[in-house]
């Protein structure tokens, strides 16, 4: 097919995809399948996701009108095709890089996104939300709620189901069942989904759709409602869990075929009561790769668009050393147990599951309950490794304050992803544990600098009997140091002095420790004699060499992957502050807002946090003070 005769070409809006014949519509599908099977091959991306959402974002356009009609994508990884189909296709080649298409939904990108999310579980509370307004308002337009089966297992979907039968007459869910999230979907919803779509009913699903959509999509569809619902139901079996909350079922429906849909919708948008449409979809469909591993499409840099195949890394990923790292442990620990939320690839637990499956436990996209349940572990005597991104473990901050600090409870906090995540954005960034962790009384909190130091701190932690204590590791991979086969046990709050100077004391607290190094070496260039510690601890903090090296060096600075607002230079402010030590204090980590995506690299150089951009700023420091230590403002 010439590119002059694609059909994708010509849409701008939803108003071009309504103009196309629905004959037509098929051949589009497959366009954007090809558009985004190649173009994320050169950006990386969410391709999976949005292979399974092709039809389903088609006739959700072509029978809704967005703007004034509001389509909230629950994740919002899915929202590329929407993005295509709502005037981005030319951009789509700037997904996810700096000053490019973001890889969720944005309100600041497109008056087409309406909500914007990048945590699951947020689309049916915020849809009721705005259906509600609507009412208030005397409003007309349609609310539809796009969520993944995963979404259902978020506590917090249930607390929005809980509250629609009482809160509006017109609303509409859209489950979108492909037995995934970013793993293989599990627990009793799971198999309450599966049991539906593979009910001996449903086999017959292809042979009845036709009369169904004969009868939603004639002239006489409002005298045929009570007909029609008796008939579907007779088809197809009613999600009892949904009709108790109050929201009439319809499905399963093929979520492919793109005529079901379009008369599904339109007969839905007519009734005037809460309704959720189970459709069902195909991770990945129409790529092969994609299909054979959903896991691994769900997300993912660069791969061949001919064979799928990715680059693989030159050192393993910090989630891969804590995965092999926690199941050698285990295998000499049987109080050892490891729990994730949906994520055991990502946060390579994968490894513990396959080595130690009676002890690995997997909870659905449910951080809440994740962290109860390890809490539960504890007070039976067993370990808990809590395995949970950075940016999904806020949501079980009162977890971590409530049930398990202030218990006392051995649970261990694993954050993987802490610190900036690049190219997924602010929805993703782990900018925030810090200084939500070092408020609460009784967590141990470190980071480590390296590969071969993370392999010893969870040695330390696994050792760790009383408490709860907390890791933060980057995404990727770090220096390349390779772990010890035996682990070292570290002493808990002692930090470590790697060079000594006494001009200025850089703490570079983990990955900003290899940065600190290299502000030291352009700074050593100039005759400014700098130490280089690495801190290890965020909490307890060595307060000892904090003070040593504020009265022995004329600035002290800190650097680190965090907000500077109450991250590590915070505490170290803090610290000097009410020991009543007045030294130049210069704090380096990310400023007072929600960073955007982009490179890292990139991103670094924005915002100061080069060796260059830093070691100016030093300079520029210690060109307003005397030779000798001095009383100074903490910038």
């Amino acid at each position: 097919m010439s590119a002059s005769s694609r059909l994708l070409d010509g849409i701008d809006s939803p108003a071009d995809l309504k103009k196309i014949p629905e004959a037509e519509l098929p051949r589009l599908a497959q366009e954007i399948r090809e558009e985004l099977i190649g173009t994320l091959a050169e950006t990386g991306g969410h391709l999976g996701p949005n292979l399974g959402v092709v039809e389903l974002t088609i006739a959700l356009h072509r029978v809704f009108d967005t703007p004034s009609d509001r389509i909230l994508f629950d994740v919002s990884h899915q929202g590329y095709v929407h993005k295509m189909l709502t005037g981005r296709r030319t951009r789509l080649a700037t997904m996810r890089q700096h000053g490019g298409l973001n890889g969720f939904l944005l309100r600041t990108e497109s008056e087409h996104d309406c909500y914007g999310a990048g945590h699951a579980g947020t689309a049916l509370s915020a849809a009721l939300g705005m259906a509600a307004a609507r009412d208030m308002n005397g409003g007309t337009e349609h609310v539809v709620a796009v969520a993944g089966d995963a979404a259902f297992t978020c506590g917090v979907s249930y607390e929005a189901l809980n509250n629609v039968a009482e809160t509006t007459k017109r609303f509409l869910v859209v489950l979108n069942d492909n037995e995934w999230s970013i793993a293989k979907n599990t627990g009793a919803i799971a198999s309450y989904l599966n049991r539906i779509a593979t009910s001996p009913s449903y086999a017959h699903l292809h042979d009845q759709a036709a009369k169904f959509v004969e009868w939603i999509g004639g002239k006489g569809a409002r005298q045929l409602v009570g007909k029609i619902e008796t008939g579907v139901k007779q088809i197809l079996f009613p999600g009892v869990i949904f009709e108790e909350l109050g929201l009439r079922y319809y499905g399963p429906i093929d979520g492919h075929d793109i005529p079901l849909l379009i008369r599904t919708f339109e007969f839905l948008k007519t009734q005037n009561e809460p309704v959720i449409l189970h459709i069902l979809t195909k991770k990945g469909k129409g790529y092969a790769p994609a299909m054979a591993k959903p896991d691994k499409f769900h997300g993912l840099g660069k791969y061949s668009a001919d064979t799928g195949e990715t680059v693989p890394g030159t050192a393993p990923t910090y989630s891969e050393i804590f995965g092999k790292t926690l199941a050698d442990f285990a295998d000499h620990n049987r109080k050892m147990v490891a729990v994730t939320a949906a994520m055991p690839t990502g946060t390579g637990l994968s490894q513990f599951a396959k080595r130690h499956p009676d002890r690995f436990y997997d909870v659905g996209i449910a951080e809440e309950h994740a962290a109860l349940f390890a809490a539960g572990m504890a007070t039976r005597g067993m370990k808990p490794f809590l395995a949970i991104y950075s940016t999904f473990m806020q949501r079980a901050f009162d977890m971590i304050v409530h049930d398990i600090a202030l218990q006392n409870l051995n649970v261990a906090l694993c954050m993987d992803r802490a610190g900036l995540s690049g190219d997924d954005g602010p929805t993703h960034h782990g900018l925030f544990d810090i200084a939500y962790l070092r408020s609460i009384p009784g967590v141990i909190a470190m980071q480590p600098r390296d590969e071969e130091e993370f392999a010893d701190m969870l040695w330390t932690m696994a050792n760790h009997h009383e408490g709860p204590v907390a890791i933060r590791y980057p995404r990727g991979a770090g220096t390349g140091a390779v772990p010890k086969k035996t682990p070292r046990l570290l002493e808990v709050g002692k930090a470590e002095v790697i060079r000594h100077g006494t001009d200025v004391a850089l703490f570079g607290l983990g990955n900003f420790c290899e940065v600190a190094a290299d502000v030291a070496d352009l700074l050593e260039k100039e005759g400014i004699k700098t130490a280089v510690i690495n801190p290890r601890w965020i909490k307890p903090l060595d307060t000892a060499t904090l003070e040593f090296f504020a009265r022995g060096t004329r600035l002290v600075c800190t650097l680190e992957d965090h907000a500077i607002a109450g991250g590590f230079g915070s505490a170290a402010a803090e610290h000097l502050s009410d020991a009543g030590i007045s030294t130049t204090l210069v704090r380096i980590g990310w400023p007072d807002q929600f960073i955007e995506h982009g490179s890292v690299p990139i991103l670094r150089a924005k915002y100061g946090l080069t060796p260059e951009a830093i070691a100016a700023k030093i300079r520029s420091e210690l060109s307003r003070t005397k030779p000798l230590p001095k009383a100074g403002a903490i910038s």
